[in-house]
């Protein structure tokens, strides 16, 4: 099983309620940018964050590269969601291939967790950067690295 980490594309500026921020022009560049390094991957399913730049990310991703399944916008993965629960909710999606489409500090801290059982020291993850963890299933500790692509925008 592959579980990939895609954060969103560059945002407006911090206001005062986080998750109405949309993405910029830069951002949608990024976001097609990572694109071009998913063309080639079949995902099964495709899980986002409630925030609207999150949204807007998955859905210029899944058009750029023709997934045709929905996107299942999720509750629990925002910036300030716990690691462990978020694992939690993962382990009851048995797939070949799973994206998220998140934020840091959230993003970083699964993937230290998923491939170390470590969550003081997360994964480095710029605006659109896209991580691809491996492992027979999704646990702390039971996965592994096989990718960490940054965009040059």
């Amino acid at each position: 099983m592959k579980v990939w980490l895609l954060r969103h594309g560059a945002a407006t500026p911090y206001q005062q309620h986080d998750a109405e921020r949309q993405l910029t022009e830069q951002g949608r560049l990024q976001v097609l940018q990572a694109a071009q390094w998913l063309t080639a991957i079949k995902f099964d399913r495709v899980l986002s964050s409630p925030y609207i730049r999150a949204r807007q990310t998955a859905d210029l991703l899944c058009t750029s590269i023709g997934h045709t399944g929905t996107i299942e916008i999720v509750p629990w993965l925002t910036p300030e969601d716990e690691v462990r629960a978020v694992t939690r909710k993962l382990d009851g999606y048995a797939v070949e291939n799973l994206l998220l489409v998140a934020h840091q500090p959230l993003l970083g801290a699964l993937a230290s967790w998923l491939t170390d059982a470590d969550r003081a020291h997360g994964l480095p993850m710029d605006t659109a950067s896209v991580a691809c963890l491996e492992g027979d299933f999704i646990g702390a500790g039971m996965m592994q690295l096989r990718s960490l692509q940054h965009v040059d925008l």
